[in-house]
């Protein structure tokens, strides 16, 4: 199996009002950072302050180097403006529609290229998704009483809020309320809308179709890759490995297919036991 390319950074949303953050530098990066750290709330101070992080914005060379080098001998997180070796951490471009926030980052590589896909964002995702956000948190009480187990409940969220979902994230409305008011589904019937051309196509390529609940205590999927691409996955299988508890596979899927997983699925490199448990439990093998 090929192994895995590791993360350049790991994304983490920072809660930083009332936290002190320096900041160093003059000019238009420096302004644009000091907004910036505003809208998040955060006390910017100078140098000699006590903080965890800072952000260098100064032009000249030699300066910057010192300020990053005298920082970080403080064991200080430094952002350095244009100069994305020596960040500790990078500024993503971001999509906000609170509470929902999309941050876009390269690893400091191309500014430019985030914001070209932070506005093709803003185009895409509707002003009112964080009023979905909203509604989803008012109702886990309904949800867990609905769907008492986690896996369950993971998963009838992800039908519902996959494509052409009662409530795919990019539709233009959304009821929470009477989602939960409509009887059970198959979890893998709603979503990408059965029995379309994409549906027929996916099905065609799962070792056997989607299950209907219950299945042995849990549900399971095997998929038998074709090709090892992640982007040629189909959207059912694509939504199978998002959505599962574990993923049994063999040696030689690539490590990209498998990177496509829920993050915190159990992975083991075995055949899938005859009952491996509760939840939704996928099987990759390549195609012979």
């Amino acid at each position: 199996m090929t192994a895995s390319v590791p993360l350049q950074s790991l994304p983490l949303f920072v809660r930083l009002a009332g936290r002190p953050v320096i900041l160093l530098g003059e000019g238009e990066a420096a302004d644009a950072k000091r907004r910036l750290l505003d809208r998040a709330g955060a006390d910017v101070v100078g140098e000699d302050a006590a903080a965890s992080l800072a952000i260098v914005a100064i032009d000249d060379e030699d300066e910057a180097l010192a300020a990053v080098a005298r920082l970080k001998a403080r064991g200080i997180l430094v952002n350095a403006v244009d100069r994305s070796a020596l960040c500790d951490f990078t500024l993503p471009a971001i999509v906000d529609r609170a509470p929902v926030l999309i941050a876009i980052g390269t690893s400091g590589v191309s500014a430019g290229l985030a914001a070209a896909v932070r506005q093709r964002l803003e185009a895409i995702v509707p002003a009112d998704l964080g009023k979905l956000a909203l509604a989803l948190q008012a109702a886990r009480g309904a949800l867990r009483k609905r769907w008492p187990d986690m896996g369950e409940r993971r998963r009838a969220l992800a039908t519902a809020m996959g494509v052409g979902g009662a409530l795919d994230p990019l539709s233009p409305t959304h009821d929470v309320d009477a989602w939960l008011a409509t009887p059970d589904s198959p979890p893998w019937k709603g979503g990408a809308g059965g029995g379309s051309a994409a549906d027929a196509r996916a099905d065609s390529q799962l070792a056997y179709p989607p299950p209907t609940p219950p299945f042995q205590g849990g549900e399971q999927v095997a998929i038998r890759l074709t090709s090892t691409d992640p982007d040629d996955l189909t959207l059912r299988q694509a939504r199978a490995l998002a959505s599962a508890d574990r993923v049994y596979h063999s040696p030689d899927v690539p490590a990209a297919i498998l990177d496509r997983a829920r993050a915190d699925a159990a992975r083991h490199c075995a055949a899938m036991p005859a009952d491996p448990g509760t939840g939704l439990s996928v099987a990759i093998e390549m195609a012979r």
